[in-house]
């Protein structure tokens, strides 16, 4: 059996990335080979059976030249023509079997999700796909209502657990060590720069804080369309030295970073699951986030572009902090295997 992955590859280190890296990764360990296509604007050499295309006629040569029993393509944020056009392609090449996995987990509840019905495009793209996993039960009902077929259908979260030695397994670049060891509490960020993450709100929240924890400090790693504007947002405030805008972290150092602060932010205007989420909770990091009803069980929940409750649930986790945690090593992870398990049955 052989397997290519379709998606977004490091760099950036998104959740979609480190799903992907871990599921190949997994694969690999077992004998499998397993290759990558990148689709993001991300250019390198490729190596390593890790390919960077400059464009869809390239990726399509790519499919036709080489030979892979599994297609699993990767689509998170919206739904965009060029991806259904290469759905299309997967589900045609003979002797290839196509699978999808949709990491979008508020896709549903949008208004393009919403508006989606069985006769439009999308769904009879989707409805090609021999299987497609769902990363929640709002996604599985989704696709049901645009006519997939249940059976075709399987529950599988992306989030592999992180382990300590990935955690530890780097040092934090200078300027975010410095960063650390010069604010305390320290409030930390993971996700992407775009409009949806109302990260302005969590700038706004830290000039509040510092009144009553001078020392505090935000942490804001990630990449994307908004990285000068909340720069330049950043630089308009008194406190701005205060707020590390850094950019992305290789996997490794995010984790450590996430490990070693105080709180994790999470604040959307709509979100699905959030890989950074649950490896803050697995870490034992307290996590405030905006309620889409369908957050893991411990986090701290406000409402969507609230700065008032926010700020009290932020003053009430740093005033009452509960032990860490220490997280249990695991050897084998459940969601993955679940992935190689759908493999297998399509293969046979």
């Amino acid at each position: 059996m052989t397997v290519l992955q379709l998606g977004p590859y490091p760099p950036p280190h998104g959740g979609i990335q480190t799903h992907i890296v871990a599921l190949r990764e997994m694969l690999r360990q077992r004998d499998i080979p397993c290759a990558v296509v990148n689709l993001t604007r991300t250019r390198q050499p490729s190596s390593d059976d890790v390919f960077y295309p400059s464009s869809g006629l390239q990726v399509l040569w790519l499919l036709l030249r080489r030979r892979y029993d599994i297609l699993h393509l990767h689509i998170g944020g919206r739904v965009w023509a060029r991806q259904l056009a290469l759905g299309v392609v997967c589900s045609i090449l003979p002797g290839r079997k196509s699978v999808l996995t949709f990491h979008s987990g508020g896709y549903p509840s949008s208004s393009e999700g919403m508006s989606t019905t069985r006769h439009s495009l999308q769904a009879f793209v989707f409805r090609r796909f021999d299987r497609i996993i769902a990363v929640n039960t709002e996604i599985a009902a989704f696709f049901e209502r645009i006519g997939v077929r249940r059976g075709r259908i399987r529950l599988i979260s992306p989030h592999s657990l992180p382990s300590s030695h990935a955690r530890d397994s780097v040092e934090l670049p200078p300027a975010v060590e410095s960063f650390f060891r010069e604010h305390h509490p320290l409030l930390i960020t993971v996700g992407l720069l775009e409009k949806e993450y109302d990260l302005p709100l969590q700038i706004a929240a830290l000039g509040r804080v510092r009144e009553k924890w001078p020392t505090a400090g935000l942490v804001i790693a990630g990449s994307g369309s908004l990285h000068d504007s909340l720069e330049k947002e950043i630089q308009r405030q008194s406190y701005g030295g205060h707020i590390l805008l850094y950019g992305d972290l290789p996997h490794a150092a995010t984790l450590q970073a996430i490990a070693r602060a105080d709180l994790m932010l999470r604040t959307t205007w709509y979100d699905g699951d959030a890989l950074s989420v649950r490896e803050a909770l697995h870490f034992g990091l307290p996590v405030i986030a905006t309620d889409n009803g369908m957050r893991p069980e411990g986090v701290r929940l406000i409402p969507a572009r609230d700065l008032e409750a926010l700020l009290a649930a932020i003053e009430d986790v740093l005033r009452n902090p509960r032990p860490r945690i220490q997280p249990a090593e695991q050897t084998e992870d459940g969601n993955l295997l679940a992935v190689l398990e759908l493999y297998k049955e399509l293969a046979s």
